[in-house]
């Protein structure tokens, strides 16, 4: 692979370097794919875009929270397609009426509003919308980070549920103009090779560097036309581990046999780049070159080739371990040496699933692998996951289910829940394989907090497939003479979806009422951005990189996302498990100071304050879209973040539509408990580049400090002001007091 960060010119497949004048540049620009899609959606300016989407998706999650934030800002009708699914709180025995009560809720809010409901086990989200609802030159956005589109022509973007909130008003998604990333492929995948290990390799080439980080990328190249649709959307997920903000390819007969095969042949086109097209940086991969990976824990980044594990397997372990234990805490070790058996890394668990691992291309892949096999009664346990309905049906119809299940492998329903620790969760100790798109830890569902711990692994469904036959010792798909045959002629059938699925757009019925479950709990009251604050030090995070999944776990609070009291209770329950009640000790300070009291600590200033808190981090928000992340903070009384650097465009997108300061500061070092006082606040938010300055109280002093914020549009800047997007959204319709939503 080659990664160039020199902007260059493609013409008549081949690059031209030479130097183009800004004016040049900018015609260039604007014959990739990515700019004539986003021409057709922008009503901002080039360089600071404004979009407006075809569609919306959310997950059982996520939609609760959206649709009360929405309706608490004026909502009246979903104006354009809103496809709620339900594959993450699928399985309703965890907490009780919980999930069913939020189904219940979705169904009722696509009646009232004109929307679209998946029901349970139907379809995982991404594969409904690349099955019934993507198409070339459209741009989607959804309340997931997995939301990824492009290998269907479609722009598709994940992102909190702020920015979708936005778009059911009918406002704009604002971003800066991102660079466009050509990555060229050449060549065709060796027999063995799945989507998996080419999103592997491309993975660990940028994710350390942050090559492409809140960039787009855009495939191109000859070798694409090497590749089946289900190869090209199993890479085309997985970009979202690289960190970039979308990723679009080139169409061509593959894609248009793929829709005409899913009855929506309008909604091909012919997508290229023009000659002459302008890229900011440009990958270049061989796909001939590419062998089977595997991401060991705890990141998708963490990848090695199985052929380099296998011949230094010790080293490569102990060095795993080594870099797990920051992540892990005092009390707990990786321990994957103790699966090493005669020279070979053994797996105990083994999952297909999801939308990167769930598809007809993948699971065909294993059948045809399994088909008169035996996986054997204490090997490596192999779950299946089809990622829809009509993926099963197919599964069924043409006898590979058959084959899954002769050989010993488990078939269930479309579910993520192997993807982010709501099911498939492993004994602890074990190592588990997965076809799924994350292996942060925790994420196969263990509670480090209470002493369990397992640990995932990623691998391509082929190489999991050899695996399990081979007793669960990790094995390369490559290696061995495997029984492959070419995939057959994939039917399509939407007998389900049309019987099942709420077809409801562009139809609200405004006098339905919603369904309440007791847990679907308003937001808390929030004060617009006070002048002065002074902030605890809640928590200080030292790791290179914090992810989403550390800030409020998923796995075991999927059940409580409707409730923001009880969800926030998990804030950074598996990292600073003593941060909630240090947040709770400040909110009740608050409480006191509003009824009289005086702060103990004593100020530089007699002006009036509110008392709150902040996190430290180094570079928080990797993974995850979900908004909880910054809105269980803003429940308990946080009011910034201060890092070097942020992850992660959603991220920090999040922290602004919750009210939180995104502020920035490399050489801010306070320990927990320290106190930050800061003034002059909203003349900082409205000056574009000031800088806002502060003190710290730390062992018995205050010093200077100060903090800058980047770039803020002027929503961005009236939304922090107001203390949060509903707050705006409420001011803007000119209500003068905030309530309880």
């Amino acid at each position: 692979m080659r990664l160039s960060a020199v902007g260059s010119v493609y013409e008549a497949g081949r690059w031209q370097r030479q130097p183009l004048s800004p004016t040049q540049q900018a015609v260039a620009r604007q014959k990739t794919i990515t700019a004539k899609i986003i021409r057709q959606h922008n009503t901002g300016t080039t360089d600071q875009l404004a979009l407006h989407f075809d569609a919306l998706a959310s997950y059982d999650i996520t939609y609760v929270g959206i649709v009360q934030t929405a309706k608490a800002s004026g909502l009246t009708h979903f104006p354009l397609p809103y496809i709620l699914t339900n594959c993450h709180n699928s399985l309703c025995a965890v907490g009780g009426t919980i999930n069913a009560d939020d189904h219940r809720f979705g169904l009722s809010a696509a009646q009232k509003y004109g929307g679209i409901f998946v029901p349970p086990h139907m379809a995982v989200i991404h594969q409904y919308m690349r099955e019934m609802v993507a198409g070339c030159g459209k741009m989607i956005l959804g309340s997931d980070s997995h939301t990824r589109y492009g290998a269907l022509g479609t722009l598709a973007i994940g992102e909190g549920g702020g920015e979708l909130v936005k778009q059911l008003l009918g406002q704009a998604y604002e971003v800066a103009r991102p660079e466009v990333v050509a990555v060229e492929l050449r060549g065709q995948p060796k027999p063995g090779i799945g989507p998996q290990d080419v999103a592997l390799t491309l993975i660990k080439a940028v994710f350390a560097t942050h090559f492409v980080t809140n960039k787009i990328l855009e495939f191109i190249g000859p070798g694409i036309a090497s590749l089946p649709m289900d190869f090209r959307n199993g890479i085309d997920v997985m970009t979202t581990e690289t960190t970039c903000l979308s990723s679009v390819w080139q169409t061509d007969a593959t894609t248009r046999e793929w829709l005409v095969t899913h009855g929506r042949l309008q909604d091909y086109q012919p997508l290229t780049p023009e000659s002459g097209a302008y890229y900011d940086r440009v990958i270049q991969l061989d796909l001939s070159q590419v062998g089977a990976m595997i991401a060991l824990p705890f990141h998708p980044s963490n990848v090695y080739s199985i052929h380099e594990l296998n011949a230094n397997l010790d080293d490569i372990i102990h060095s795993v371990e080594v870099a797990a234990q920051p992540q892990l805490g005092e009390g707990l070790a990786l321990n994957l040496h103790t699966h090493i058996h005669n020279g070979r890394l053994y797996a105990q668990e083994a999952s297909i699933a999801g939308c990167a691992g769930g598809t007809y291309g993948n699971i065909h892949a294993a059948a045809d692998m399994l088909a008169g096999q035996a996986i054997g009664p204490t090997g490596c346990d192999l779950s299946v996951y089809p990622a829809s309905m009509p993926v099963a049906a197919y599964l069924m119809q043409s006898g590979e289910a058959q084959s899954l299940t002769a050989a010993g492998a488990i078939m269930k329903t479309a579910f993520c829940g192997p993807c982010f620790g709501g099911g498939e969760t492993p004994a602890n100790g074990t190592l588990a394989i997965r076809h799924t798109t994350r292996n942060f830890v925790h994420r196969e569902g263990s509670k480090p907090a209470v002493g369990q711990l397992a640990s995932v692994a990623l691998m391509d469904a082929r190489s999991i497939a050899a695996s399990v036959l081979n007793g669960g010792a990790i094995t390369a798909a490559t290696d061995g003479d495997w029984a492959s045959s070419p995939a057959v002629s994939y039917t399509f059938d939407d007998s389900s979806y049309r019987h099942r699925v709420l077809q409801n757009s562009g139809h609200p019925k405004v006098d339905f009422s919603l369904q309440l479950g007791p847990n679907i709990k308003p937001w808390p009251e929030f004060s617009a951005l006070p002048d002065q604050l002074l902030l605890q030090v809640a928590s200080v995070l030292t790791d290179p990189v914090t992810t989403t999944d550390e800030l409020i776990p998923s796995g075991e609070t999927s059940s409580y996302r409707s409730n923001p009291e009880l969800l926030a209770n998990f804030t950074l329950s598996r990292k600073d498990p003593a941060y909630v009640g240090r947040a709770r000790r400040v909110q009740e300070a608050e409480a006191a100071r509003q009824a009289g009291a005086k702060p103990a600590l004593r100020l530089p200033t007699d002006a009036p304050l509110r008392l709150g808190t902040l996190i430290a981090a180094q570079c928080p928000g990797d993974g995850s879209a979900r908004e909880q992340a910054a809105s269980c903070q803003k429940v308990l009384g946080g009011w910034a973040n201060i890092a070097v650097r942020y992850a992660t465009k959603r991220y920090r997108s999040n922290l602004i539509n919750w009210g939180l300061l995104p502020l920035l500061a490399p050489n801010f070092q306070p320990s927990t408990g320290d106190w930050l006082w800061l003034s002059g606040l909203q003349t900082f938010i409205r000056e574009e580049g000031s800088v806002l300055a502060g003190q710290l109280w730390h062992n018995g002093t205050w010093s200077p400090v100060a903090f800058t914020i980047g770039n803020l549009t002027a929503k961005e800047r009236a939304i922090i002001l107001a203390g949060g997007l509903t707050n705006y959204n409420r001011q803007e319709r000119g209500e003068a007091h905030v309530t309880n939503i």
